[in-house]
């Protein structure tokens, strides 16, 4: 059939396509049988991939794609960019958004110091509202359901005795919306999270000097006022010292056993990279001190203190004491940098070395990771560190304070160790756990931390760091796209959010952001009037988003494909009703 649509030289209709946006270029392939003839052309769709994406040639195609035509028509037709709703029952900002697993149901938190339950039907509708206000609660900040979506994590800022300001995490019922415990965390910005079904994990802060501080992991029974007379409910997982004023927060758990069949592989870049198995590596520093560092050996370690000369911590610690006293230490130490060198002499015989094989080699193993942030040098985090959870850990029975331990175990070392090399202000897994996705603000390179206090200033640009859980490695490079303007007093954390082929992060530019994991490509900017803090994604249908906001709305973002479907579904008047109405009204 003739449709009267000139047939062009395949070099013309290249460079029309290169200057016609998505929806031009598969409207018309939809009208023009001789366009669309050529819309099906493989090689013509994969230069106007390359080229309209500015994606790297070195970029194989999605490995789940047919073809290069319907990759082409899944980043423009499956991205959820377009705003369906706005809810706006919060009148405070939004600082946090979680899915239930079912997708059914999802949570916000908020500086109204509320925690709401939606329900995610046709139309997103509120379902419940808990004030925790009567709990002495500043704001609510953070929640999570857990693995069979029968109770919720909702965690907050406390305020306790002369104002102080602690946290606490509250777990409520979804059967009636009841709460049934309360435990304490602190530093608030610990967060909590789920291990399992029914525990939990808080943090605790013991100060110990100026700057010297530990912190304690503990795992929680949810049901506490139910079963503390029987059981216990309440154990010692960790017990961490810091050094230079940091503090462990932001703990997330990882689970080893869904390595093996990952979601989505991103090893393209993998191959090309040169093997290493250190355990320790420093993403942003290039100095000639850090080069002339000679190599760690490739298993996990306690950092060794520099001239320590194998010396023990007790004879250390006594020499340090004398070379004082008879003035051998020169330059004279800050009270700082003393204290500094006190607390790692002192812990350097006192703590469990770490476990041994930190990789998990059994596809079927129980083993989970504990991910948290700290630091080494300065307040600011700037460090992920990751400890091994093994099964016997995973339950509350057993001594309140964990295993008996030797004098020389008194703190527990940190498996492995990721420096960022600058501050670290939003982390998110994978779905299948087997990446870590890490935004930071980075710190000028070869700077120098002198006291502990003042850490570096930190960039506008929030680098987006990709990590490969199974081989402890980064992968990829960074992205790149979404900024943020507060200094590092005043860094607040911007929750990010991961599903199968895209990645999502707020930013204190009014926008969220999405990215596409294969290609490393920034596809769409998600409007709000305020900082955006928070993003989520249905964790069954990734065509759906929602993002969380100062300017105190939730928007909800669908695909155009997802919009085209749900359009289509809803019911039209039928036209003998509709004529009958329209007589009425004449």
């Amino acid at each position: 059939m003739d449709t009267g649509c000139p047939r062009l030289p395949d070099t013309v209709l290249f460079e029309i396509f290169l200057y016609l946006d998505h929806a031009d270029v598969l409207s018309v392939g939809l009208v023009c049988q001789q366009w669309r003839a050529v819309a099906r052309d493989e090689f013509l769709w994969k230069e106007l991939f390359y080229r309209y994406y500015r994606v790297s040639r070195d970029v194989p195609r999605h490995p789940g794609a047919v073809s290069w035509y319907d990759e082409f028509q899944r980043l423009y037709d499956t991205i959820p960019c377009v705003e369906v709703q706005a809810l706006k029952e919060h009148n405070d900002q939004v600082l946090h958004l979680s899915f239930s697993h079912s997708g059914c149901l999802f949570a916000s938190c908020s500086k109204d110091c509320t925690v709401k339950i939606w329900s995610n039907e046709l139309d997103i509708s509120l379902q419940h509202s808990s004030n925790m206000r009567p709990y002495n609660w500043s704001y609510t900040q953070f929640s999570q359901f857990n693995s069979d979506d029968s109770l919720l994590l909702v965690s907050g800022v406390f305020v306790g005795p002369h104002n102080s300001s602690s946290g606490e995490i509250a777990v409520i019922s979804m059967e009636n919306f009841t709460l049934l415990s309360r435990v304490r965390n602190k530093p608030y910005d610990v967060f909590g999270c789920w291990l399992n079904e029914t525990n939990l994990i808080s943090g605790n802060l013991h100060r110990i000097g100026r700057i010297t501080s530990c912190s304690v992991l503990w795992l929680n029974n949810a049901f506490q006022g139910i079963e503390s007379e029987n059981v216990n409910v309440v154990k010692r997982l960790f017990k961490i010292q810091n050094l230079n004023a940091s503090t462990i927060r932001t703990v997330m758990v990882a689970d080893c056993s869904r390595y093996d069949s990952p979601d989505l592989l991103l090893d393209y870049e993998e191959q090309l990279a040169a093997s290493s198995s250190c355990p320790v590596f420093d993403l942003g520093s290039d100095s000639e001190e850090e080069e002339a560092k000679p190599k760690l050996p490739p298993e996990p370690a306690v950092q060794e203190l520099p001239d320590a000369g194998g010396v023990p911590a007790e004879h250390g610690l006594q020499q340090l004491f004398d070379d004082i006293m008879e003035g051998r230490v020169r330059p004279a130490m800050t009270e700082t940098e003393l204290e500094t060198k006190v607390a790692e002499l002192f812990v350097r015989n006192r703590t469990k070395p770490p476990e041994p094989n930190l990789l998990p080699t059994d596809s079927n193993s129980k083993t989970k990771y504990l991910i948290f942030t700290t630091g080494c040098l300065t307040y600011s985090p700037h460090q992920i560190g990751i400890k091994r959870i093994l099964p016997h850990q995973m339950t509350t029975a057993g001594p309140v304070l964990g295993e008996e331990r030797r004098s020389d175990e008194f703190f527990d070392s940190l498996d492995h160790v990721i420096d960022i090399h600058g501050h670290i202000i939003g982390m998110g897994l994978s779905p299948d756990h087997r990446y870590l996705y890490v935004n930071s603000r980075a710190w000028p390179r070869d700077c120098v931390i002198s006291d502990p206090m003042q850490p570096p200033p930190i960039a506008e640009e929030i680098d987006l760091h990709v990590f490969d859980l199974k081989t402890m490695k980064e992968v990829k490079r960074a992205l790149r796209a979404h900024r943020a303007y507060t200094p590092n007093e005043e860094c607040f954390f911007i929750f990010l959010d991961v599903s199968r082929d895209f990645v999502a992060s707020g930013a204190e530019d009014r926008h969220g952001y999405i990215w596409d994991r294969h290609y490393n490509i920034c596809l769409a900017k998600l409007q709000h009037d305020n900082v955006v803090n928070s993003v989520a994604f249905s964790p069954v249908e990734q065509e759906l988003l929602l993002t969380a906001s100062d300017d105190t709305t939730i928007k909800v973002w669908r695909s155009p494909r997802a919009v085209r479907i749900r359009q289509a579904r809803r019911p039209r008047p039928r036209k003998l009703l509709f004529s009958w109405l329209m007589n009425q009204k004449s």
